[in-house]
């Protein structure tokens, strides 16, 4: 069965990618799998503050967190079922690549929670069209006031 991979953040962008990228799994059988990328690196931590508790658990926790929420705002529970959802340790554009390799394609939303909000394209999803190992669909961000 191929594979669907949506890309997602807690970002309007990653909602409406998720609700297409469901849609689509749907209409083509495809096996949904949400990821959802979080950056962390704990070696400074390490070095220097060993006292502070379980920041790595902390984040991962935080991440799956989001995966639950976005998920539930955007899906429906009986559309919920037979998804996979995956939350990696990474940056997004590389772990959107690594999931690529064995996808039949990638959805992520035209922009997520970055800075630049004027950007028609935000960094994640401008490397991931350009460096994909399959076909990527790139979701608009929908327009103030539409729902995902």
């Amino acid at each position: 069965m191929d594979t669907t991979v949506v890309g997602i953040d807690d970002s309007q962008g990653a909602r409406a990618a998720l609700a297409w990228a469901a849609k689509y799994a749907a209409a083509t059988g495809s096996r949904l799998r949400v990821v959802h990328a979080y950056p962390f690196d704990i070696s400074w931590i390490d070095a220097y503050a060993p006292e502070i508790p379980d920041w790595k658990k902390r984040a991962r926790d935080a991440a799956e967190q989001t995966v639950n929420e976005v998920v539930g705002d955007v899906l429906a529970p009986g559309d919920r079922e037979g998804i996979e959802t995956a939350v990696v340790e990474g940056h997004a554009s590389d772990v959107l690549h690594d999931e690529g390799e064995n996808a039949a394609l990638v959805v992520v939303g035209s922009r997520g929670r970055g800075g630049f909000a004027g950007l028609l394209l935000g960094s994640v999803s401008q490397r991931v069209a350009q460096h994909a190992a399959c076909p990527v669909v790139i979701v608009p961000m929908p327009h103030p006031g539409e729902g995902a």
